[in-house]
């Protein structure tokens, strides 16, 4: 019995601490007041930092009450025990603030031994108040503490690789993590066990059953060019033709032939500047290899004046834009390259995927962008048209929801996989002003084939309107 409890006011005393960093990953920035609530101390230094929040107060103090009764503890001893533990945290941050140590800062032992020691107080009497007891379980709960802080941060709190593009947030890494760098079966298949199911085991069977996995692989093959004149009433008269070659959702790995129809295509469409719109690969986990080694041979066939610019989609790993830097692919990642010509300016601004990643950061895309540039937002899905509207963008590029890639005649879509609304997620639409294209895509994912939609490149030209109120499709 005695270690029974033993195990018990340990385990009380990590899922308290650990309480915290879960809910800061769940919930990001969201109700994150700091306790200090930004204000110094007397020598003019931060009180606790950022880091100590309310929320983080609350969460341990609502995990004592709950998991002590599991752990034979009253709920007055988990509440007294979280709370002790958080003061002994505060305290330690309080030591490292005057040690002009930052926010966020690994301290190994001071980091730990406060918030294992102070909850002694109250734990001492269901343990036992033995010097070398206490001794005990202050000592293995610091060593199990700084392994679970440090494994924390070093896979979710640091860049992953030289060049790492995002800022550093949990929620991306942790993603990040499951979908690029967890690379093999099992693992891999187990945190996307839906998208194993639904497309290996169930789809792909139904349409090789059916009949229908060849000719949807056929249909697949089949892309088209699709030619668009967009007239702008602000669009500056130096750029008054210029050509904009859109392509998103290539999925160059998952279609064997796709590759070489892509080729062919391109051979004839010269343009000023070609846009990629994200999701280079097939699977949304695994292994990204083979789809950047054949990106590597299409690029040479983009005949674009101007070069090409490119966003990361939901498919996509953030390792891509290492890979491809040397490949003449500039991507944006919450940024502007803009295009001067005289005193007239057209940038295209990449936002970085809205749907999965949901590391997209517009306000901060748009930073650089000079005042009455011509703005055109290349980001990879719909989801984000209602604040582009807002920010002034007059042509939103965009693709993701491949037109469902199966559609029921009269119906539409089946899927789009997208919180946009219906009307925004195929072809040329208009949201409050601003003109929008959302692509079906160059490939096909999930399954190898499309029903009642075709592949595309879009080959866009850009017009001024003279005298024209509005800006409309010509």
């Amino acid at each position: 019995m005695p270690m029974q409890i033993f195990l018990s006011a340990l385990l009380l005393l990590w899922l308290v601490n650990f309480a915290p960093p879960l809910l800061a990953f769940l919930l990001d920035q969201r109700w994150s007041t700091p306790l200090d609530h930004g204000r110094p101390f007397w020598d003019g230094k931060p009180l606790f930092g950022p880091h100590k929040t309310i929320r983080g107060m609350v969460s341990a103090v609502v995990t004592g009450c709950a998991v002590a009764p599991l752990l034979g503890f009253p709920w007055l001893v988990g509440a007294a025990a979280a709370l002790l533990s958080m003061a002994g945290d505060l305290f330690s941050s309080f030591i490292k603030r005057r040690l002009d140590l930052p926010s966020g800062s690994a301290v190994p032992v001071l980091d730990q031994v406060f918030e294992g020691a102070f909850p002694l107080v109250v734990l001492s009497s269901r343990v036992g108040t033995h010097p070398a007891v206490l001794l005990s379980l202050l000592v293995i709960f610091c060593v199990g503490a700084y392994a679970g802080s440090h494994f924390f941060k070093k896979i979710f709190l640091q860049q992953p690789f030289e060049g790492y593009p995002r800022p550093v947030k949990t929620r991306v890494r942790f993603r990040e993590l499951t979908s690029c760098q967890i690379r093999s079966a099992p693992w891999a298949d187990m945190f996307h066990f839906e998208d194993v199911v639904l497309y290996r085991l169930i789809m792909n069977r139904v349409f090789r059953w059916l009949g229908l996995l060849e000719p949807g692989k056929g249909n697949a093959l089949n892309i088209q060019t699709r030619r668009l004149t967009l007239t702008f009433s602000n669009l500056p008269e130096a750029f008054e033709g210029y050509e904009v070659l859109l392509m998103t959702d290539l999925h160059l790995d998952g279609l064997d032939g796709l590759l070489e129809r892509l080729q062919g295509l391109l051979a004839d469409e010269p343009v000023d500047l070609c846009l990629l719109g994200g999701d280079y690969r097939m699977e949304n986990y695994g292994p990204s290899d083979e789809a950047v080694r054949r990106l590597k041979r299409l690029v040479p066939h983009i005949r674009a004046r101007d070069g090409v610019l490119a966003v990361l989609g939901n498919h996509d790993c953030p390792e891509m834009v290492t890979a491809l830097k040397d490949d003449g692919i500039r991507f944006l990642v919450n940024e502007a390259h803009c295009l001067q010509r005289g005193s007239s300016c057209l940038c295209v601004v990449g936002v970085d995927d809205p749907h999965y990643y949901r590391a997209d950061d517009l306000p901060e895309a748009l930073s650089d962008v000079p005042s009455n540039s011509f703005v055109i937002l290349l980001v990879h899905s719909p989801e984000i048209a209602h604040q582009a509207a807002r920010y002034g963008v007059r042509l939103y590029l965009c693709g993701h929801t491949h037109a469902g890639q199966i559609q029921i005649p009269r119906i539409g879509p089946l899927f789009t996989h997208s919180r946009s609304p219906r009307s925004l997620v195929q072809g040329l639409w208009k949201y409050q002003g601003m003109v929008g294209y959302t692509s079906a895509g160059v490939g096909v994912s999930g399954s190898p084939v499309r029903f009642q939609t075709h592949g595309e490149i879009v080959r866009i030209t850009l017009r001024k309107a003279f005298g024209q109120p509005s800006d409309t499709p010509a």
